[in-house]
């Protein structure tokens, strides 16, 4: 069901880990490009009515408008169960806490009397925020999206998911319902990248927008790759991805279970497991088998995703080198199951988010942790971070210099400007005076 690489002993790389060793889903997002231009530049000339024609091509769906109709959200909250109200109600309000805590302050640095640089911090102007709706429905990821840039202060903001056949071409009841708890009430039927295009071109029932941010297909993550330049992205989101480190001490029904978890959302998710104990890996796929039965989802995704190159357990000599084998992974989602587990997590340096312990599993994350589920894939989380109130903010220098505080340093300036052979810029510090500068 899954495979197994062994890197003890002397199979273990002297030079470090190699990403190219350990599993990885395969995602060619150059060659979704060409196929996404077209689509990107009609939406581009056509607006409207180009999204209309792929919502009935991509989505089975004839529609007559993109934008939904107030209505419609307002009676997607009256008709919401009221357990999924509830915990929407509490995703939300742990989202709050977390994030609220992220916003910055203007900081302002005396450099010298008279001379004064301010980071001032302002908010993107307005954000469209993509919601995926293929196999699964996703309001957690309305949460997700929403929530931050609410705190960063974000003025305008619409939420497009695509049109959904069996609701009458409107996006999922369910993802109209969470808008309305967070009190969206721009959202659109649009899918893929055909929604990324709207989104950077602007079109009569939607104003273009400065960023877009949220998780997708290949064909939303080549889009965002494709138009990134006129539209601010967060990221260029893979398919989703865990890392599980664990020792003899996991409980391998724990294990088993968030591998699961992970590979029922897509064929191409990746599930991976390091350790040092061949007993614990060995009980793992017994407990695969086990826990795979008994759950939905099984063909079309889990056993795809498990049995995929991008799953597999990987043998280590120890905890030491599993922590080399995770840093070389730089998993979305990464759990610590090990002994000390805290002192282990705090050792990481490449992770989207980091699970301790056996009663923090990824799903917590995913829903109620307060922490956010929109996160780097496909090894970029060794340099880029998932989304928070930071996303949508700009920090933007004010410099304030009185004429003594320039006066003061104007000759290192035109030494410097003379050393790069752009005497246009000593000269405009030059201008400013009526006598000549120490110095120059």
């Amino acid at each position: 069901m899954i495979s197994r690489i062994d890197l003890r002993g002397d199979a273990f790389p002297v030079n470090g880990i190699d990403r190219d060793l350990l599993p990885r889903a395969e995602l060619d997002v150059e060659a979704a490009l060409e196929k996404v231009r077209p689509i990107c530049d009609d939406v581009h000339h056509r607006g409207t009515a180009a999204l209309i024609d792929y919502a009935e091509r991509f989505d089975g769906v004839k529609i007559d408008r993109v934008r939904v109709p107030a209505e419609a959200i307002t009676k997607a909250l009256e008709e919401l169960d009221p357990a999924v109200r509830a915990a929407l109600e509490e995703s939300i309000r742990r989202a709050r806490l977390v994030h609220r805590e992220q916003r910055r302050t203007d900081t302002t640095v005396q450099v010298v009397p008279g001379g004064t640089v301010t980071e001032r911090w302002v908010p993107v102007r307005r954000v469209g925020l993509y919601v995926p709706g293929g196999r699964s429905v996703y309001p957690s990821s309305v949460v997700m999206n929403v929530v931050p840039a609410q705190e960063a202060g974000v003025g305008s903001m619409a939420v497009s998911s695509p049109p959904q056949k069996e609701f009458g071409g409107l996006p999922h009841p369910t993802i109209l319902a969470a808008c309305a708890l967070l009190g969206v009430d721009e959202v659109y039927a649009a899918g893929g990248a055909q929604a990324v295009a709207m989104f950077a071109y602007g079109t009569d029932e939607c104003r273009r927008t400065d960023m877009v941010t949220g998780p997708g297909n290949i064909w939303v993550a080549a889009a965002k790759r494709l138009l990134k330049g006129r539209i601010g992205i967060d990221a260029e989101a893979g398919p989703t991805e865990i890392a599980v480190l664990a020792d003899a001490t996991a409980d391998p029904a724990h294990v088993a279970a968030d591998l699961i978890s992970q590979a029922e959302h897509d064929p191409l998710a990746a599930s991976v497991l390091v350790t040092d104990s061949e007993e614990l890996a060995d009980a793992v796929e017994k407990e695969l088998a086990v826990q795979v039965a008994a759950t939905r989802h099984v063909d079309d995704r889990i056993l795809p995703a498990l049995g995929g190159r991008q799953s597999g357990i990987v043998l280590v000599d120890g905890v030491e080198q599993g922590l080399e084998v995770v840093d070389a992974y730089a998993a979305e989602h990464l759990e610590i199951q090990t002994a000390d587990a805290a002192a282990v997590a705090a050792r990481v340096r490449n992770a989207g988010a980091i699970f301790v312990g056996p009663y923090s599993p990824v799903s917590l994350g995913d829903y109620a942790a307060g922490s956010n589920h929109v996160l780097p894939t496909g090894g970029c989380a060794c340099h880029s971070s998932g989304l928070s109130v930071q996303s949508f903010l700009r920090g933007i220098h004010v410099v304030d210099y009185t004429r003594e505080a320039l006066a003061d340093v104007a000759g290192h300036v035109v030494t410097l400007a003379e050393a790069e052979d752009l005497p246009a810029h000593g000269a405009a510090v030059k201008a400013r005076f009526d006598w000549t500068v120490p110095g120059t």
